[in-house]
């Protein structure tokens, strides 16, 4: 069936370029994505899917915009689930941090009462005893309590990408993979790694470059489905929807191949297991390896692209990117189809210049 004109065209079929081109589907945009490979080639076809907050302190604008994000995002997905009939994976399963000593405490309650004054009564950081905390699930913790916050959110990437995707067609959007189709109409740019070098590029100035990351998939005999993540010794460890544990990652500014395991993968698969008795045992089921996009200044980049009419650029979700996507669909929706800016301050192209 011949496909209408459409009014935006999207470059990249990652969590931006989708969730942007799923956000302007809904508002009624005839919407074209593009995507050079397939659906989630880049980082966004990763393993790990934590949404976790940043801490309840020293408030900015990029603290503010992920928490509107992860507060969005449950009625994002129940929508975007609802119109595709495809599960995105998504739960609100909460976090958990060992807390090695009695200063690590301390900053946990002082924390604590900064989300009791941010996060709008919507979610909580809270202090407990291990033993209050998940019994063999749990790391060990020198001082003897975990921080748990409600508000991390999981979420499976490679289902989030494909429960995007049949959402835009279901409400006619077009996806095209393995390029081969000329854009037409508005432009954004959400390519990811390939995109930041492009735009460095264009714009004569480094802003931008891939950094790899490394990750495993575990199936445990537990039953993992309900258990909240652990955040520990700068390992995420993250129980999806389907019985598995996603573990990672590294990052890695220098590397050979972007897309190549090696043993600093196995130095973390042995890493959550000590840390993780229930993952003593559990059976790595797949190890993955992939550059994520970074840019200079480690926020996103999102916005018009400088001396190209027409043209926006969503990217550099980095470590974050999943967590973000519903309130950078909806900004970059507002920018595109209605011209109004919402874009945090450091958040835009130029600010990376």
């Amino acid at each position: 069936m011949a496909h209408a004109r459409p009014d935006v065209t999207v470059h990249g079929a990652g969590i931006f370029g989708l969730a942007t081109a799923w956000e302007c589907t809904r508002r009624g945009a005839r919407v074209r994505v593009i995507e050079a490979a397939r659906i989630g080639a880049g980082s966004s076809g990763g393993l790990v899917g934590a949404l976790a907050p940043h801490v309840p302190e020293q408030w900015n604008p990029k603290k503010a915009f992920q928490l509107e994000a992860l507060l969005m995002a449950e009625g994002f997905w129940a929508e975007v689930a609802a119109v595709g009939s495809t599960d995105p994976g998504y739960a609100r399963t909460g976090r958990l941090q060992p807390l090695t000593d009695a200063a690590a405490v301390d900053l946990a309650r002082a924390r604590a009462k900064g989300a009791e004054a941010l996060w709008q009564g919507r979610a909580e950081w809270r202090v407990l005893p291990v033993g209050e905390a998940g019994e063999g699930w749990c790391p060990a913790s020198g001082s003897g309590f975990v921080a748990q916050d409600t508000l991390t959110a999981r979420m499976a990437p490679r289902r989030a990408a494909a429960a995007l995707a049949a959402a835009i067609r279901a409400r006619g959007g077009e996806i095209v993979e393995g390029g081969g189709c000329d854009p037409v109409g508005l432009q954004v740019w959400a390519t990811g790694a390939a995109g930041l070098a492009a735009l460095s590029a264009d714009l004569g100035r480094n802003i931008g470059a891939a950094v790899k990351g490394q990750s495993a998939l575990l199936r445990p005999a537990l039953d993992v489905t309900t258990l909240p993540q652990i955040f520990a010794e700068a390992l995420h460890i993250v129980p999806h929807a389907d019985g598995s544990v996603a573990i990672g990652s590294t990052s890695e500014r220098e590397f050979d191949a972007p897309d190549s395991v090696d043993a600093q993968l196995e130095a973390l698969i042995d890493k959550a297991r000590a840390l993780c008795p229930a993952l003593a045992e559990a059976l790595v089921v797949e190890r993955w390896a992939g550059a994520r996009p970074r840019a200079r200044t480690r926020a996103p980049m999102l916005g018009a692209w400088p001396g190209r009419p027409g043209h926006f650029v969503a990217n550099g979700g980095f470590k974050i990117g999943f967590g973000i996507a519903p309130k950078v669909a909806e900004v970059m929706a507002d920018l595109v189809l209605e011209g109004r800016d919402g874009i945090p301050d450091g958040f835009r192209v130029e600010d990376s210049l």
